[in-house]
């Protein structure tokens, strides 16, 4: 079976609660409010009390409903308070009945107030721009970047002729056949940029090898 568990806050809520209602409901009837009247009032106080809390607790405007939280609160102690033997209940003054006599209608305004004031968040409008519309028969139109005027590339300056070096007899250093073919591409690619062979020191410089295998490559490139 299932104990019952007994909180003690709870508890606490309820005595609070009756002791609180008992007390507005007294002071109710002292001021003149007999019959089914008096019982209204707690209720009345402890609605009001309820609404402002939950409007705090849903993010609701926060001036509006601390200020009608403590109003229901200040109604809800102040009985309490006025019934502990500091107020004659037989001989209750004018402004009190006044307070008590238009109670209704304060906390009707405050109620309607708290239930249809919008919370904060949906008050703020949203900072993002929206884009306007585009119907479907609007065809955007491509813009096109300007295209700055490209330049005709200039001919390569002229390069005087030099002398074919004379090809030695027979390579001093033994040079690896694919060595010999990548060195015959430089060669034509560097005759068809210049109009001219070659020579060794750039052919040296183009394949990044020492003077002798220079010499041995355009050798066997003549």
């Amino acid at each position: 079976m299932t104990r019952l568990r007994v909180d003690a806050v709870l508890v606490q809520a309820v005595i609070a609660g009756a002791l609180s209602f008992a007390h507005l409901h007294d002071l109710a009837a002292a001021a003149g409010q007999d019959g089914w009247k008096a019982w209204a009032y707690p209720i009345s106080v402890d609605l009001l009390l309820v609404a402002a809390w939950r409007r705090l607790r849903t993010g609701g405007p926060t001036r509006l409903a601390w200020c009608w939280f403590l109003i229901a609160l200040a109604a809800s102690l102040g009985a309490n308070v006025a019934t502990a033997g500091l107020l004659d209940m037989h001989h209750v003054p004018g402004w009190l009945r006044i307070l008590v006599a238009a109670w209704p209608a304060l906390a009707f305004m405050g109620g309607t107030l708290l239930a249809h004031m919008e919370s904060e968040a949906s008050a703020i409008p949203d900072p993002t721009p929206q884009p306007p519309a585009v119907e479907d028969d609007q065809k955007a139109e491509p813009v096109f970047a300007p295209v700055a005027d490209v330049e005709a590339p200039t001919a390569p300056p002229a390069v005087e002729p030099q002398p074919t070096p004379a090809p030695s007899a027979a390579p001093a250093v033994p040079v690896p056949a694919a060595l010999v073919d990548h060195a015959r591409k430089v060669a034509d690619d560097h005759h068809a940029r210049t109009g001219t062979p070659i020579d060794t020191d750039t052919l040296r410089a183009r394949l990044g090898v020492p003077p002798q295998l220079a010499d041995a490559i355009a050798a066997q490139l003549a």
